[in-house]
């Protein structure tokens, strides 16, 4: 389905579904997304240039993310409470001091591993509460039949900030070294935390207070299992965005060494997802497909293909249009996730949703790197692929078989919430029409 309006230009040259809050959050997503693709590359070169080893570089990845999955919930909670553009500002503040710090520390030249610890756990505390906010920020800034097309600009922006901030961030490191880009990854923080802090709530509904933490904590989770289509996506990305990272992080590698000819091929094939990504997003502002789930949840089977094709393994062309093919249906999923998300979910309980999304979506990553060098010493590096590659496909099977998933249809408006026992009016064997949510986090996957 096309979307005959995709032309229209409203004031200032923005199309109209691209409002100044749409604007205004695009624009800072993608400024932090240039900074934060390479300032990952950039903190593992510097823990290297500091004496340390894959070890340390492990133990500093590992300390943004374990905060991270702690502090999800409790962010997903605040950002519900507070103004989620406060709660963004605030946690941009504190990404761009830690930042600072780390790039102060690293061009002197006397960081010390613990002190890289701290700091890259103080990040994750930061994008712990950032995420669910932005979340609802995103979605609560489009409205009714062309929020699809805004998603789909908005991923389509972010995915090439991260292509382009690594290949940036690799050549500055080579050029003036680690440190300096994450002393622009700081400033990107500010300049995406000012830009933030323009945004214009004045339109925005009044969110009643809460019963507390806890409480609104237990309204999320209800909101979460009183829809089965969410459950149920969350559950099966909770696995296959843990075993797809297992694959890449550890498997690809081997492979790409003993098989493919290195470290560049192997680049490349990363690089070609990206630009599939790419071409999702500009593919999906014409594709407005009717039912939402449907389409997207059968975009998930190609992500089976590279731990297939790894585990064969097939010559590096083939593993890169592999790549290719799976970044352009997963960005399909992606937006028709976010458009699921916006329709159906209360707008003052999106950034709770979104937490249990988010960490559905991460808290399996590290077990599953964890234990990949374990399994594939029990079964041999090809059966583990293959592992990877059949629990994909069953599980995204698994997940056609829950009817909303099949069932659940695009609808020009949105209706206004109601809670989940409620039936309001639909047709038979469809979930409950809800207000206005989703959205794509800051500088990390959701499972949507």
């Amino acid at each position: 389905m096309t979307d005959r309006g995709a032309g229209r230009v409203g004031r200032g040259g923005r199309p109209t579904w691209a409002g100044r809050n749409y604007t205004l959050l695009t624009a800072a997503a993608v400024i932090t997304g240039l900074g934060n693709s390479g300032a990952l590359i950039a903190a593992a070169f510097a823990v290297l240039a500091s004496g340390g080893d894959g070890t340390d570089v492990g133990l500093v990845a590992a300390a943004r993310t374990v905060p991270l999955v702690v502090f999800l919930l409790v962010g997903g909670a605040v950002a519900d409470r507070l103004p989620r553009h406060r709660v963004m500002v605030a946690a941009n503040a504190l990404n761009c001091l830690s930042q600072g710090v780390f790039a102060a520390l690293v061009i002197s030249g006397s960081a010390e591993l613990w002190q890289m610890v701290l700091l890259s756990a103080l990040g994750g505390v930061g994008h712990a509460f950032f995420a669910p906010a932005a979340e609802g920020m995103v979605l609560s800034s489009v409205r009714g039949e062309q929020a699809g097309r805004a998603f789909a600009v908005f991923r389509m922006g972010v995915n090439g900030a991260s292509i382009g901030g690594a290949a940036l961030g690799g050549a500055l490191i080579a050029a003036v070294g680690p440190g300096w880009v994450l002393a622009l990854d700081a400033a990107a923080f500010a300049v995406a935390g000012a830009l933030r802090a323009f945004l214009d709530l004045t339109d925005m509904p009044a969110r009643e207070p809460g019963g507390g933490l806890l409480g609104d904590l237990r309204d999320g989770w209800r909101e979460v299992v009183g829809r089965p289509w969410l459950w149920a996506i969350v559950l099966q990305f909770s696995v296959v965005n843990a075993v797809v990272a297992a694959a890449e992080a550890v498997y690809g590698p081997q492979v790409a060494e003993e098989h493919l000819g290195g470290a560049r091929p192997w680049g490349v094939a990363l690089a070609s997802f990206g630009a599939g990504t790419v071409l999702g997003g500009l593919l999906m502002p014409r594709w407005r497909p009717r039912r939402v789930l449907l389409a997207g949840t059968l975009c998930v089977f190609p992500l089976a293909l590279p731990s297939a094709a790894l585990a064969v393994p097939v010559p590096v062309g083939w593993l890169i249009a592999a790549m290719f093919v799976t970044g352009v249906t997963l960005e399909v999923f992606g937006v028709t996730w976010m458009t699921a998300l916006h329709q159906e979910v209360p707008e003052e309980k999106f950034s709770r949703v979104s937490a249990y999304d988010w960490l559905g979506s991460i808290a399996l990553v590290p077990v599953a790197t964890a234990a990949a060098g374990p399994v594939e010493g029990l079964v041999g590096r090809p059966a583990a692929l293959w592992g990877c590659s059949i629990l994909v496909a069953l599980l995204t099977a698994a997940v056609l078989c829950v009817p909303d998933v099949r069932n659940l249809t695009r609808r020009e408006t949105v209706v206004a919430s109601a809670p989940p026992e409620e039936p309001a009016d639909r047709p038979a064997g469809q979930p409950t029409v809800k207000a206005p949510s989703g959205g794509s986090g800051e500088g990390a996957a959701s499972a949507s």
